[in-house]
């Protein structure tokens, strides 16, 4: 493989970030406040997730000042499900790193591994138990804030979003463990049962749902009220899915995506992308179809938390070396996907993983191998494709040729290189 011809493209992907979404965001919790009419002197507790978003320590201050402009008192409170180890410390820890801290956003943060029990959810799903962090339901009010986006494990009319931060990431580790027993096949269910107890039996004024474009900016920015989350907030998917950014084509003979982590999506690659899933008893993606992936790097604000290394064929030595195996090992038995966690083959640098690709593929020709460089999952809007790529690409989509090499180039430890 080191004889393919690659070019860089930048791709003209629809831009639709907002201008201000700072702004957006206070305006838009201001307008929620007056319509709930929420008592001054309220201890308003607003989600803090665990998930890379582009903005969201703005968006979490606007909020707060919003709650504070309105005489309540604001305070941010852990829900990541079993994130961040399960633990207070390991909460605190997986924040910090997205910059999520008291002095950024202006508000207490919370973090600890206690909840209580709401009761017993009824139809589709009856008698499960219902969670939610001890703090945030002791409050006055509970204002949930997170990225709309279609999940990586599962697809219907709510995924990742504001109901699933309630059911999911507010019910901590206990109920993330509790939830994700049900298998993939009952998250949506489970997601609307333990939703509708959440919503009946605590003082959820309403949401804030992000929806982002394919550069990561923030697109959307709506606050809604409590009875409108469920309808809304699958309206705002759809949207959300048109603008996933996804591979170029379809058909590939090799990926290598540079880095994996919990910031870009919560399976370390999005299976949107890669499309793979590797779950027990859920079909995989018909497309897009990947013969052999390699995956680089694990980012440092993962905490080492490594899940979804399992969906790669290949890997480095300097990845496995920073897997925090307790972290990863959680996560992954925590939502049912052990194979998620299980380490490929493993080989000292990038250009011996991509010599391996080579042996697995076997090209007669490696001029006419299919075969993409992407940094992460998340941005795609510039990448490396193979010269046996490039004209599908040009055909089908707007993009410009900013570097040609030879073949994949490497630096003197063996590294891959921009």
């Amino acid at each position: 493989m080191r004889n393919v011809p690659m070019c860089r493209i930048r791709r003209n992907l629809p831009s639709a970030a907002l201008p201000d979404p700072r702004a957006r965001a206070y305006d838009e919790v201001s307008a929620l406040l007056r319509r709930c009419g929420t008592p001054a002197g309220a201890r308003v507790a607003i989600t803090a997730g665990s998930r890379g978003i582009d903005g969201v320590v703005g968006v979490l201050r606007a909020t707060v000042r919003a709650v504070a402009d309105a005489g309540g008192h604001p305070f941010l409170f852990s829900a990541m499900g079993s994130h961040g180890g399960g633990t207070p410390e390991g909460q605190r820890d997986v924040l910090a790193g997205l910059g999520i801290t008291e002095d950024a956003v202006g508000a207490p943060v919370s973090c600890s591994d206690r909840v209580v029990e709401l009761g017993e959810t009824g139809a589709p799903l009856p008698g499960l138990p219902v969670f939610f962090a001890e703090e945030a339901a002791a409050a006055d009010a509970v204002i949930a804030v997170n990225r709309i986006k279609p999940h990586t494990s599962f697809h219907g009319p709510h995924e990742s979003g504001l109901l699933k931060m309630l059911t999911v990431g507010s019910g901590r580790a206990r109920g993330a463990a509790m939830v994700h027993r049900l298998g993939w096949s009952n998250m949506v269910a489970a997601i609307e049962a333990i939703g509708a107890v959440v919503l009946d039996r605590l003082p959820v004024i309403g949401g804030l749902g992000l929806v982002q474009d394919p550069y990561e900016r923030l697109a959307a920015v709506e606050a809604m009220a409590a009875d409108d989350i469920a309808e809304r907030e699958s309206r705002l998917l759809e949207r959300a899915r048109a603008l996933l950014p996804r591979l170029p084509v379809d058909d590939l003979d090799a990926l290598v995506v540079r880095e994996m982590g919990k910031a870009y999506s919560g399976c370390g690659m999005d299976t949107n992308v890669i499309g793979r899933l590797r779950l027990e008893g859920m079909p995989e993606p018909e497309r897009p179809r990947v013969r052999c992936l390699g995956v680089l790097d694990l980012a440092e604000d993962s905490h080492g938390n490594a899940t979804g290394v399992g969906l790669a064929d290949f890997t480095t030595e300097r990845l496995v070396r920073a897997i925090d195996r307790s972290a990863t090992y959680l996560n992954c038995l925590t939502s049912g996907g052990p194979q998620r966690a299980a380490v490929p083959m493993a080989f000292p640098d990038d250009a011996a993983l991509l010599d391996a690709m080579g042996q697995m593929l076997r090209p007669q020709r490696e001029a006419d191998v299919r075969m993409a460089v992407i940094d992460n999952t998340l941005s795609l809007d510039s990448l490396w494709v193979s010269e046996a790529v490039l004209p599908e690409v040009a055909a089908v989509e707007e993009i410009e040729v900013t570097d040609r090499r030879p073949g994949p180039a490497f630096d003197a430890a063996g590294r891959l290189l921009p």
